[in-house]
């Protein structure tokens, strides 16, 4: 009989995993201070390719993006401040059009502070606001796209433009068919100058960032929830929707943060 403590590969007795408790939790900090710790506000010294990609996703404890179709029905007030928090130092959002119509997104730094903050760091008042829409299926309704100093920029493959609604627009049109999300990225870099780009979902836009090799960090926020329920009908969303990863991301932990009974891990992403 073999030895099931064995190596698949060598035959030699496996050491034994050792696990390191996390609890009790370090000093508190504010989500400034921890966003601060990330190093969100520094920028490279030469000019890059593409921005940094930060991807902000949140779940319960079983998987689950959404609740009833929203991601708010899962959230919690920590999580909720560490999303404001990390969108104080980057230079764009990313976000597909269906999580802008179903969240129905308004302005992006809502806190006069925090846009006066973003001035003194040498930032403009507000991120870019970059929503990935490959048939421009975007209600003119939709309070971002009536937001006179949001500053939009729709990632798309149509040749057609939306009806002006008081937001300044403008487009990067990238492959044809389907958009080339790295050469839509790659022009946000050289066109717009952004360097750091965090992505909000959702989750199909998630798994083609990946599935490109696109994203370089995941910030992950596990709600202290059960909810069950089957992914049909795209009520039961997980973080990542669509086709498998082949090979699978490898994420390596950087960060554990937890508030009351909610996680928060921040991974390092590397390509498969």
């Amino acid at each position: 009989m073999s030895d099931p403590t064995a190596s698949a590969a060598t035959g030699e007795p496996q050491r034994e995993p050792a696990l390191q408790r996390l609890t009790p939790a370090a000093t508190p900090a504010s989500v400034e201070q921890l966003v601060e710790g990330f190093g969100l506000w520094q920028r490279p010294s030469e000019p890059l390719q593409r921005p940094r990609v930060l991807l902000n996703m949140l779940s319960t404890a079983d998987g689950r993006a959404t609740l009833a179709g929203r991601s708010g029905t899962i959230s919690g007030p920590a999580d909720r401040a560490l999303f404001h928090a990390l969108r104080a130092p980057v230079d764009g959002i990313l976000v597909g059009a269906g999580t802008i119509r179903t969240e129905r997104y308004g302005r992006v730094i809502p806190d006069s502070a925090v846009r006066e903050l973003r001035r003194e760091r040498g930032l403009a008042e507000e991120p870019l606001a970059c929503i990935v829409s490959g048939r421009l299926a975007l209600d003119e309704e939709i309070p971002l796209l009536r937001e006179p100093a949001a500053r939009v920029v729709v990632l798309t493959t149509s040749a057609a433009s939306l009806a002006p609604t008081g937001a300044s627009v403008e487009y990067v049109r990238a492959g044809a068919g389907q958009l080339d999300l790295a050469a839509a990225l790659a022009e946000l870099s050289t066109r717009f100058s952004v360097q750091t780009l965090l992505c909000e979902g959702g989750p199909h836009l998630a798994r083609e960032l990946l599935a490109a090799g696109l994203v370089d960090e995941l910030f992950l926020s596990l709600s202290p929830l059960l909810a069950g329920g089957e992914p049909a009908g795209g009520e039961a969303l997980r973080i990542l929707a669509g086709a498998e990863l082949e090979p699978p991301a490898t994420l390596e932990l950087l960060d554990v943060l937890r508030s009351d009974s909610y996680l928060f891990l921040r991974y390092g992403v590397w390509a498969g």
